[in-house]
């Protein structure tokens, strides 16, 4: 299993309920569109945002096909809107 910590921004820390969370991912798991997927399962209400949030792996933005590593810090961004 992999250990990392999950940081939720604007609307997706709304639907899962807190800031961030440690989390030991499955060894299946082993990149950011696996991560996405298991995040489905887990809160799916987070599912029609996935086409257009961004992901940050220890504070730079990847690609869905990034290697998750242990200790990853990854930080989930759906588009914030502002005035």
């Amino acid at each position: 299993m992999i250990r990392i910590e999950i940081l939720y921004f604007a609307a997706a820390r709304d639907i899962v309920g807190q800031r961030s969370e440690q989390v030991d991912v499955p060894d299946t798991i082993q990149d950011i569109a696996g991560l996405a997927q298991w995040l489905s399962a887990r809160y799916p209400l987070l599912e029609p945002y996935w086409a257009c949030i961004r992901f940050a792996q220890n504070e730079q933005f990847v690609s869905l096909d990034a290697r998750l590593m242990q200790n990853d810090i990854i930080a989930v961004i759906p588009p914030v809107a502002g005035g």
